[in-house]
């Protein structure tokens, strides 16, 4: 959320930034509520402080033995209009927060402008996406003939979009969230977390998923509670309401989660395989850090996502974001997308974002700095990574020629030392 204030001295600013980001924000309506919500407020205490005034005249009076009742009806008349401007002040607060909630983060001044994912532009690329020398084979096909994901049955339990790991799929899948976990607590420095699946408004308004996203959330009619769409949400509410002490800053937590999203806006897309499903494993990576301190974060936040890609030896490029690509939350994004042989396709494995005060002032996360001063802290996060498609990334480009799929060296601990998934 941004600083009333803010938006208050910097009206075509935060109107461009929303054009820019594609969202539609009334920037206008929300400067007439705050200007008649101050001039409600400056009424009232005006009347209050009359009715303070006029209430000693007429206990003067009463006692001096004089007429009080033209005051006793003034007053009657001043709690009247006080009445009625604390329903229209609690009605245009009402409307005021609302309309607050649709205001999207400002994009950092090196966020490139442009409409669409066309625009973003490329930081830098690591290992080789060249051809494996042999025709590759999309993951739909080798994790079937390998017994490592049952696409029929997974879709007979729960519908289209989702896979069933069986085997050494699902020891694939393990191996990978272990991995990840014990790279970012024991190199990186994370503290582990393992956060509940189910999420309250507040949570999800707090990180920003809603009002904006909640066609694509996964809810609960009777409990009113959300499946969560990454572990962004429980782990950026840790501190929801709460002051972090300076010393403990910066604040590193990492979980593995599922993940539930609708795609509701992605129908008929990428409908083979797990290039798009509706549950999914991730480990993410959540930052909470000092105001002054947040860009060099998100750096070091970038870095610790390409560790994990790095060691796994999988092709990827880095890309900034553009504001038409930028998420509703996000001061700053990066992407980063891994190259898979099979489906010939850069995809999209982590975003890591800075948000900057964003989503601290909407779930009030504050702490002090070294001169005392109350703030709000900035956070960060990314995922670190995302399973699906560095899965997809796994099984299409270390695929054989013989059908086998080689597990990464990093990986063969976690495997039972196999080098190799071969047909059972």
């Amino acid at each position: 959320m941004l600083d009333l204030a803010f938006i208050r001295e910097n009206p075509e600013r935060v109107s461009r930034a929303a054009a820019d980001k594609g969202e539609k924000a009334d920037v206008r309506a929300i400067i007439d509520m705050d200007r008649r919500r101050r001039e409600i407020l400056k009424e009232s205490e005006s009347l209050r402080a009359r009715r303070n005034e006029v209430s000693r005249e007429i206990g003067a009076k009463r006692s001096g033995g004089h007429d009080a009742e033209a005051l006793i009806t003034e007053m009657r008349g001043v709690g009247e209009r006080i009445k009625a401007l604390e329903t229209e002040l609690s009605d245009i607060e009402e409307r005021l927060g609302e309309a607050l909630l649709w205001v999207p983060n400002i994009p950092a001044a090196d966020v490139p402008v442009g409409a669409d994912e066309s625009a973003n532009e490329e930081v830098r690329r690591w290992g080789d996406a060249g051809e494996l020398g042999f025709p590759a084979q999309p993951h739909w096909e080798i994790a079937p003939s390998l017994g490592l994901i049952d696409f029929a049955r997974a879709s007979k339990m729960a519908g289209s979009g989702f896979a069933l790991f069986t085997g050494a799929g699902a020891r694939l899948q393990r191996a990978l969230i272990s991995f990840m976990l014990d790279m970012h607590t024991r190199e990186h420095g994370y503290r582990e977390v393992l956060p509940p699946y189910l999420a309250t408004r507040d949570c999800m308004v707090g990180t920003g998923q809603l009002p904006k996203l909640e066609d694509d959330m996964y809810r609960t009619v009777s409990d009113a509670l959300f499946l969560i769409p990454t572990a962004e949400v429980p782990l950026t509410n840790f501190f929801r309401d709460e002051e972090i002490s300076l010393v403990d800053m910066p604040v590193r937590l990492t979980a593995y989660t599922a993940c539930f999203r609708r795609e509701a806006g992605s129908y008929g897309k990428d409908t083979r395989g797990l290039v798009r499903v509706h549950q999914f494993d991730k480990v993410e990576m959540v930052k909470f850090v000092e105001a002054d301190k947040s860009y060099d974060e998100l750096e070091s936040l970038l870095g610790d996502a390409e560790d994990v890609l790095r060691a796994l030896g999988l092709p990827y490029r880095v890309l900034k974001l553009c504001t038409g690509d930028l998420s509703f939350a996000a001061a700053k994004c990066y992407d980063i997308e891994v190259w898979s042989a099979g489906v010939g396709r850069w995809l999209e494995v982590s975003s890591c974002s800075n948000f900057e005060d964003f989503q601290a002032r909407r779930a009030n996360i504050r702490y002090r700095d070294e001169k005392g001063a109350l703030r709000y802290a900035h956070t960060l996060n990314g995922s670190g990574v995302a399973l699906p498609r560095t899965m997809i990334a796994i099984l299409e480009n270390y695929q054989n020629p013989d059908g086998s799929v080689t597990v990464p060296e990093v990986l063969r601990p976690y495997m039972g030392g196999a080098s190799a998934i071969t047909r059972e």
